[in-house]
């Protein structure tokens, strides 16, 4: 046999066939005039055997510049972290990566119970009370927070830190487009959102204000300071953050925050080229209600045993479309098994310590950097990524990297113009000091 798979054999084809009465495939589109038929060669390669597909797939993917083969130092949203093994054996059972929707309790313990997990963990590492099933990923979360808030405040502004991840904005401009809700970006101060111009900016027509903690330049932002302005206008505090953090951070909650959305990536989610991932979504428990996506809770059976049931469904699917939360359809079961597998195996003080991890390797970069002569830019506390001045375009200098099996950081000056030549250096608890040291040498080799 030539393939592990036949979809479709000559005998099925024509009982196929006969059952709709005609004998030809042809026949199917005779109704199609033949003067705007497609009557020619695809412009593709012809078939191969399955071995000879195989290498060529393998050549193609070799081609990739992958965390396996090279030492990363790009970082922005996605992260290379270190993910417990059990992991990726957990969520490659069967019951669980052919799950969808676990409509039918009785038959979907298993998948609900891991869904309620992931809530609960999610709500201790943020400090809240309420988490939501998961969401598609990290942009998509902070969207749908956005317009949590407009709806519940019933105001039409959206405040938003220009320290807050370049795509994950424009994700909030496009979802406020359709609800025509203004979003208003507050400029950034040394690396950390300004304070005097959000509090000059600040009225009662705010719905809410939208930070990132770390925000996306690794800064740690003054989130009590913020705060104070937000409530004074009633307005809503919307949070964006890194959960790995938080196992070294004072959590958002602690800090008065409404709504903590972000990307559940670095527990146990690999970077895939971006994706897919994992957004989570938490709130107070005032804003349950309003929760987009759907809750999983925990209840007893009619004999007294524990089970788990999908407790509250807002969205547009489950009930009258006029009062949804949202129309996200789905969630991210499997990637948010994977987190809470990941959370689970490193347990609350491996968490903390892989999160300092990433601050002290971080802190050891700056340090070489420095006394290799670069400028750090933003000095000041920070997770586990920093920007560093280059004396060259980052585009051209990452190419150089690249070919000496370093993936380097990102181009800032992709997203702000002001830091051309500007690099944003993410160093996680995987990279050695080996690394680090050689990195920062290729770096001022490029310079030289």
């Amino acid at each position: 046999m030539k393939h592990r798979y036949l979809p479709l054999t000559e005998k099925d084809k024509k009982a196929m066939l006969e059952a709709v009465g005609v004998s030809t495939v042809d026949e199917l589109f005779s109704d199609i005039p033949e003067s705007v038929r497609f009557n020619r060669e695809y412009n593709i390669k012809a078939a191969k055997s399955e071995p000879m597909l195989m290498k060529e797939l393998a050549r193609m993917a070799g081609k990739n510049a992958d965390t396996k083969t090279y030492s990363s130092f790009l970082g922005a949203g996605v992260y290379d972290h270190y993910t417990p093994v059990i992991a990726d054996h957990v969520i490659s059972r069967s019951e669980f990566y052919t799950a969808y929707t676990p409509y039918q309790p009785e038959i979907s313990q298993g998948e609900l119970q891991a869904i309620f997990e992931f809530q609960t963990m999610i709500c201790e590492l943020t400090g809240m009370e309420v988490a939501n099933s998961s969401m598609y990923d990290g942009g998509t979360a902070l969207g749908e927070a956005a317009m949590l808030s407009a709806g519940q405040t019933k105001k039409k502004k959206i405040l938003i830190s220009a320290a807050v991840h370049p795509e994950a904005r424009e994700v909030v401009k496009t979802y406020a487009k359709g609800q025509y809700i203004e979003v208003v970006e507050v400029p950034h101060k040394d690396g950390i959102t300004d304070t005097e111009k959000l509090q000059s900016l600040a009225d009662e027509d705010v719905a809410a204000v939208i930070v990132q903690y770390p925000n996306f330049f690794g800064r740690i932002e003054p989130m009590k300071e913020i705060e104070t302005v937000v409530h004074s206008q009633k307005a809503l505090f919307v949070v964006s953050s890194n959960p790995l953090a938080l196992g070294a951070l004072t959590p958002p909650g602690k800090f008065g925050a409404d709504i903590v959305v972000g990307d559940a990536q670095p527990f146990g989610i690999p970077a895939a080229f971006g994706g897919p991932h994992c957004g989570y979504f938490a709130v107070t428990s005032k804003l349950m209600r309003k929760i987009p996506g759907r809750l999983v809770g925990q209840t007893k059976d009619d004999q007294g045993r524990r089970g788990f049931v999908l407790t509250l469904q807002a969205r547009e699917q489950h009930i009258r479309r006029d009062k949804a939360t949202s129309n996200i359809c789905s969630n991210q079961a499997l990637n948010a098994l994977a987190a809470s597998v990941a959370m689970t195996a490193l347990g609350k003080k491996g968490v903390r310590e892989m999160a300092i991890a990433n601050i002290q390797k971080a802190g050891y970069a700056k340090k070489i950097f420095k006394e290799a002569g670069f400028n750090i830019v933003f000095e000041g506390p920070c997770f586990n990524e920093f920007v560093v001045k280059m004396d060259a375009p980052v585009k051209s200098i990452n190419q150089e990297l690249l070919s000496k099996g370093y993936i380097g950081g990102y181009d800032l000056g992709r997203d702000y113009p002001e830091l051309d030549r500007h690099m944003l250096v993410a160093v996680t608890e995987l990279r050695t000091k080996e690394e680090i040291d050689m990195f920062v040498k290729e770096l001022r080799d490029c310079h030289a």
